[in-house]
């Protein structure tokens, strides 16, 4: 049975919807010395910051059943150097349209920084991560806010004409009314969920195994999570919605997309076996043909209509 994994995400088409989460993937071209990288319907490269970030101490990654914690800090080299090195660099192996992660710790600077991105012609979309803490505003992050997730969206749509895909924070009480506020002030899309918050500690030492204390849990023990919340973002807004949260198989992206995503990003996978995402993408096509699935856009949203008894 032919299959047609192409969907289209804000107007812009996907050969299939497996998209390498940011933070995962690096910019790319560390992925493509273990493989053809153009596999990939896109991939969200890694959270850009105004300022070169060193990120939080070490350790910050922890291990642990069914995932792992990260407290990276969003380490980057800041958005000039992205801008001058890291996308000509990335040119050289991936000849598709990138998905540009956007952190801020202030509306100026998701602005500023979303402006510059969306002058180079490699990126297609703007993925605003708006988990940050708000440095103006007490700290809170941007995420768990209406008006604050809201005005990060205003900000940004300001100034671009591209696509924004705003990133959730799973950790708040309605993801509907997140989702429904930057939809609001002209997001084109959200992607969810981010990493749920988690610790674990050290028996011998009495303290926690990251330095930060706390971090992101990620990996296959939040995919049910994820999947809950896609589903009810899907039904709340009329936009699209890119899916992830401990996405590890074919099955797994179906799953999702069933659940409402358009498309679907795979992180911590990444992370344990770097060939995850080539071997999603090879496998989806025979895991359509075993449900009866012709064409990926036929099931997008599909269990948006059941209703509990």
């Amino acid at each position: 049975m032919a299959v047609n994994t192409k969907v289209t995400l804000c107007g812009i088409g996907l050969d299939n919807p497996v998209i390498p989460a940011s933070g995962t993937f690096g910019y790319g071209y560390e992925f493509a010395e273990w493989y053809d990288i153009n596999i990939l319907g896109t991939f969200s490269f890694k959270g850009t910051t105004r300022e070169p970030r060193f990120g939080n101490p070490a350790p910050r990654i922890a291990e642990c059943e069914g995932g792992m914690l990260n407290a990276v800090g969003l380490q980057n080299p800041g958005v000039d150097k992205v801008v001058s090195e890291e996308l000509p660099r990335l040119a050289a192996c991936f000849h598709k349209p990138v998905m540009a992660n956007v952190s801020g710790f202030s509306l100026e600077e998701y602005a500023e920084v979303c402006e510059k991105l969306s002058a180079c012609p490699q990126v297609g979309w703007l993925e605003v991560n708006i988990s940050c803490p708000n440095v103006h505003g007490g700290g809170m992050s941007f995420g768990t806010e209406p008006a604050a997730a809201a005005a990060v969206t205003r900000a940004v749509r300001r100034v671009t004409k591209k696509p924004v895909i705003v990133k959730l924070s799973p950790n708040v009480t309605d993801i509907t009314e997140m989702a429904r506020a930057c939809e609001s002030e002209g997001a084109d899309g959200i992607s969810l969920i981010n990493t749920l918050m988690g610790m674990r500690l050290d028996l011998r030492r009495r303290r926690p195994l990251l330095a930060n204390g706390t971090g992101g849990l990620s990996g296959p023990a939040v995919f049910p999570v994820a999947v809950r919340m896609v589903w009810q973002t899907a039904r709340a807004v009329k936009i699209p919605v890119v899916g992830m949260g401990g996405v590890a198989s074919a099955e797994d992206v179906l799953e999702m997309m069933m659940a409402g995503a358009t498309a679907v990003e795979i992180g911590a996978a990444n992370l344990r076996d770097p060939y995850a995402c080539r071997d999603i993408v090879l496998a989806l096509p025979a895991a359509m043909e075993r449900y009866g699935i012709k064409d990926l856009n036929e099931i997008i949203g599909a269990a948006q209509t059941w209703e509990k008894m």
